[in-house]
């Protein structure tokens, strides 16, 4: 058996030296922000023998568009569409996804409590998904700072899936540690790392399938979905990674240190 648990050292530099980076990108650089918060236009034009391109500005007076379309006619593209997004709808957008955000968390914190009987699992399951939301961020305010990377609406859907993506690979592990604690019980630390062996092939095979996938959206697909997938990707490897290497590690470290100070 696998002593996975041996090694969360390791897994604690991985998350930090990747979630640390992410945080001084975010402080140092920020976020370059979609048009779906600013407000501004959206235009989608297809050029001769090239594929569709989408080209985004901020808000823009009337002789600005005009301008705007006559220069594209002249290049011989034709409109594709062309959308004018409101300012108003940024401050709206941005409330409505710390809500949904906050309200995911609370939610997956009191279901997997609740079911698991304990709240370590829940808040393990928790911190888990804030992880992932962290190297999600932080990762695209290096993209949006070196390739242009921008927070959108889809931005956010594909954070919001990758919440459930996440949790839904820990409760995996979760289950399967307490299905051996009702048969045998045991040590946790031994539990854990029984689980981890069981359900790891299992975990890797149902990540990969979705990964081939996204890299293939990305490679294939359009300008409008590249940065979604993108997103996705970044948002599936870390799931698979937080899942084993983080929620179960915090779990098993809090137990433990549960049982010293019950002997003190």
């Amino acid at each position: 058996m696998i002593n996975w648990v041996k090694f969360r050292w390791l897994y604690l530099l991985i998350s930090g030296t990747v979630i640390l980076s992410g945080i001084f990108s975010m402080l140092k650089w920020g976020f370059k922000i979609g048009v779906d918060f600013t407000g501004g236009v959206v235009a989608e034009y297809k050029f001769p023998n090239s594929e569709n391109k989408i080209f985004k500005y901020g808000v823009l007076k009337d002789s600005e568009v005009e301008k705007i379309r006559r220069d594209f006619k002249e290049q011989g593209a034709t409109e594709v569409s062309f959308e004018n997004i409101g300012p108003s709808i940024g401050p709206e957008l941005i409330k409505k996804t710390i809500y949904a955000l906050l309200i995911s968390a609370t939610a997956i914190l009191l279901w997997v409590a609740y079911q698991f009987k304990s709240i370590k699992f829940g808040i393990s399951a928790t911190l888990a998904t804030f992880h992932d939301t962290l190297v999600l961020l932080g990762t695209f305010s290096l993209f949006g700072h070196f390739l242009g990377a921008e927070i959108d609406f889809l931005f956010v859907t594909a954070m919001l899936t990758i919440l459930s993506f996440s949790v839904h690979d820990t409760i995996v592990v979760f289950d399967r540690i307490r299905e051996m604690r009702k048969r045998a019980g045991g040590d946790l630390l031994e539990m854990a790392n029984n689980a981890l062996s069981e359900t790891m092939v299992r975990s890797l095979n149902n990540s990969f399938t979705i990964i081939f996938m996204l890299i293939a959206l990305i490679l294939m697909g359009g300008e409008s979905t590249k940065w979604f997938a993108v997103a996705l990707l970044i948002g599936t490897i870390s799931g698979t990674y937080s899942s084993p290497f983080v929620a179960v590690p915090i779990l098993v470290t809090w137990d433990e240190l549960q049982k010293k100070f019950k002997k003190n």
